[in-house]
């Protein structure tokens, strides 16, 4: 995988692009999830604890005219001179994504430098106050094929974005998890706001979808154990094998 010297910002999420400081680093490139490039996935970024971005390249149909740059980020990737000029040669970016408390990073620098709208679940809005945000209850449409989807547990705002793409894809942040099994679930951590109500939305996402319409997950984190994929596939399948009754007495492995 393609890699090069780039500068990294060391400043605090909530700091602007003029008051950024920036260090040397080497980082991985952006690679795709699939084999005609619809979605990217960036490397690990450490200021979200590992957490794994994605640009979803969304091209304008008669129905979304009115968009101006149609990508759409889900959580933040680095703030990288690399990823700033990647995302810029792929059209910029029309929304960016909050999936959880702990996916945001720089997000007024993202927000100012591609000018895009930011959306989060209305509980957790607050934890954004410099930037404009946009807000939702309990779900969302952006456009005909992509819409954003309220499932609490992990943290209060926890969302998913469902794509129609490709046999329909979650992007979980840290909601579904892949396994070192190879399966996917949800984890329970020492920071878990609600396992049970984590759970029953594992359900409402079994009762939402079918195997038909929900093939992949791209999920947030813990992509080391996909061993060198970048999606689990067979969804639907994977979180219908999982005990919900045995889960909900697991305890926390953090």
């Amino acid at each position: 995988m393609a890699s090069l010297e780039i500068l990294v910002s060391t400043s605090n999420p909530g700091s602007s692009p003029a008051t950024s400081k920036t260090t040397r680093s080497t980082t991985k490139l952006p690679q795709p999830v699939f084999d005609n490039a619809t979605a990217y996935a960036f490397p690990p970024n450490r200021e979200t604890l590992g957490g794994t971005a994605y640009l979803i390249t969304h091209t304008a149909t008669s129905d979304d005219d009115s968009l101006i740059r149609n990508n759409i980020l889900v959580a933040c990737p680095a703030w990288t001179e690399a990823n700033i000029d990647f995302m810029t040669h792929q059209g910029g970016v029309r929304w960016l994504l909050i999936t959880h408390r702990g996916g945001s990073s720089h997000v007024r620098d993202w927000q100012s430098r591609f000018e895009c709208d930011v959306i989060v679940q209305e509980q957790e809005a607050y934890l954004l106050p410099q930037v404009k945000t946009q807000t939702f209850h309990r779900d969302l449409a952006l456009t005909s094929n992509h819409r954003l989807l309220w499932t609490p547990g992990h943290s209060p705002g926890s969302a998913c974005l469902y794509s129609s793409a490709h046999g329909g894809i979650l992007f979980t942040g840290r909601h579904i998890l892949p396994t070192r099994q190879g399966g996917a679930a949800p984890l329970r951590v020492s920071k878990t706001f609600h396992w049970p109500r984590q759970l029953r939305h594992i359900q409402h996402l079994l009762d939402e979808f079918t195997p038909q319409t929900l093939s992949h997950i791209c999920p947030g984190a813990n992509i080391g154990f996909l061993r060198g994929k970048r999606v689990i596939d067979d969804a639907y399948a994977k979180l219908a094998a999982l005990d919900l009754n045995q889960l909900s007495t697991s305890q926390a492995l953090l």
